[in-house]
């Protein structure tokens, strides 16, 4: 009999530790998901554009490039197999002047690499065919991108974890964990009745707080505990009918696709996120803002009315880089980077984070050998 409570714990309960905590559960293993918040996916994962990606930017051989795209495919198929609401509209990338003209041959090239299917050059008045009140010298289309119901996807990773025997656990922050002789992890978790539990694998999947979970970890060096950043994004809602169909992309901006339109599932255009860097996560949203977003959006919206806009919500996103750095790729980092086995520890999940969240679950059962 295993002296073992669980084989495997994951740290958080967003889209990505839910994803983990499911891949684990199909292979037959008891799984705990541990989450600081009353509800599940409270943080990175409650604050997005709820956009599936197609994979298009993503650069030759990364992360991002190959489960962006795998995890596209199995999200599609999940989503019909649990009845989870989602609208497959397609995205336009669109160039409004010469030089966002020539940067779409990088972006169609780099996409066909990726292996996104669908993916073909507009003329301007293909693409106003279209979307007729679109302003554009040419653009870039792929049929695949879509958005969804992220919640209650997130409710269905939860009931899948749970009926395979593992429990979703909230209110119960994870405090630590030491490494126990013969392999496995003693955690330690709070809460109103605070634990401890031996498991076989650990997986720390916790958005923003992963440097400093990361570091409760007896023995995780700290050097190999990346800097992390936080990335805020402010949207605005648009008060009207929405104007395009499609998700409407200008070309990527340093360190984040960019302010961009979509209509939600409840047929209300949404426009951003925008990037600030800030120095602790905070969801304000200063309506001073939508200067900035009625200048940008009418780039390509010109008939954006005045006083349309309103502020709506702000995400802040767990990024490794700092302001004119280059984005780099998902960390998943297994015990030949920490040195300690039966550990992933997962950093800088951002977007395409949620898209690619079902194949970042297997990639981690992959790397702790399972």
């Amino acid at each position: 009999m295993s002296d073992y409570d669980f084989d495997a714990v994951v740290v958080g309960a967003g889209a990505v530790g839910l994803a983990c905590g499911y891949a684990l559960s199909r292979r037959g293993f008891t799984v705990a998901v541990l989450e600081r918040d009353l509800a599940i996916g409270q943080g990175v994962s409650s604050r997005n554009s709820e956009v599936i990606h197609g994979g298009l930017y993503y650069p030759t051989g990364s992360l991002k490039a190959r489960l962006c795209v795998t995890g596209r495919r199995a999200l599609y198929a999940f989503c019909d197999a649990h009845h989870v609401h989602y609208y497959r509209c397609g995205k336009l990338v669109v160039a409004t002047d010469a030089v966002e003209l020539e940067r779409l041959e990088g972006i169609l090239a780099q996409a066909r690499t990726n292996d996104v299917e669908g993916m073909a050059r507009l003329t301007r008045a293909e693409a106003l065919a279209l979307e007729p009140e679109l302003a554009c010298v040419g653009a870039l289309i792929s049929p695949e991108s879509g958005v969804f119901e992220s919640h209650a996807y997130m409710l269905a990773l939860q009931g899948e974890i749970e009926a395979a025997g593992g429990a979703v656990v909230l209110a119960t922050p994870f405090e630590g964990a030491t490494p126990r002789e013969g392999g496995g992890f003693e955690v330690r978790a709070g809460g109103a009745d605070p634990t401890t539990f031996a498991c076989r694998w650990l997986v720390t999947a916790p958005g923003l707080s992963a440097q400093a979970v990361a570091a409760t970890i007896e023995g995780f060096p700290a050097a190999q505990i990346p800097k992390g950043h936080f990335g805020k994004g402010v949207y605005f809602r648009l008060a009207g009918k929405a104007p395009f169909a499609r998700l409407i992309y200008p070309p990527p901006i340093p360190g984040a696709l960019g302010t961009h339109y979509r209509r939600d599932l409840g047929g209300q255009g949404v426009f951003g996120p925008d990037l600030a860097f800030v120095d602790a996560p905070d969801y304000s949203v200063d309506p001073a803002r939508a200067g900035e977003f009625y200048r940008y959006v009418r780039k390509f919206w010109p008939g954006l009315p005045d006083g349309a806009l309103a502020p709506d919500y702000a995400g802040v996103r767990p990024k490794l880089h700092g302001p004119g750095q280059p984005q780099p790729d998902f960390r998943l980092d297994g015990a030949d980077i920490h040195g300690l086995p039966g550990l992933v520890a997962l950093f800088g999940v951002e977007s395409p984070g949620l898209t690619s969240s079902l194949a970042i679950g297997e990639e981690v059962a992959a790397r702790l050998g399972v």
